[in-house]
């Protein structure tokens, strides 16, 4: 069993907030076993300042932290709720793997940045 992990996203995108709900209903079992926490960054938008994450990084990128206080942010922090969904295991595993780490943290980035870019045009804050 994982530890437990809180994840910080913004509601007001409807990309992410959609695939959260999603997730969500995934993890139905996960989330109310408490091994998983979804949480709007716009109601604690000082929540990550320890980790120096403000609200607009949140805002851009998926935060979590796990039950050891480690950070996992962008790419890291899909890797870890996919590895805590039933059916999505094999894609956390496999993603968080080394040789495809990298590759995983370039396209969430580049998706990442595209759709925050977006966000701001459309004004989803």
């Amino acid at each position: 069993m994982l530890a437990k992990l809180t994840v910080w996203y913004n509601t007001k995108c409807p990309v992410c907030n959609a695939g959260i709900d999603g997730q969500r209903n995934r993890l139905l079992r996960t989330v109310r076993a408490g091994d998983v926490e979804f949480r709007d960054i716009n109601l604690e938008p000082g929540a990550l300042a320890r980790f120096g994450a403000d609200l607009e990084a949140v805002r851009r990128r998926l935060h979590g932290v796990d039950a050891a206080g480690r950070l996992h942010v962008g790419a890291d922090c899909a890797i870890e709720i996919w590895r805590r969904t039933p059916g999505d295991r094999w894609l956390g595993r496999l993603l968080g793997l080394p040789v495809f780490r990298p590759v995983a943290r370039f396209a969430y980035d580049r998706f990442a940045d595209w759709l925050y870019g977006w966000n701001r045009r459309k004004g989803h804050w």
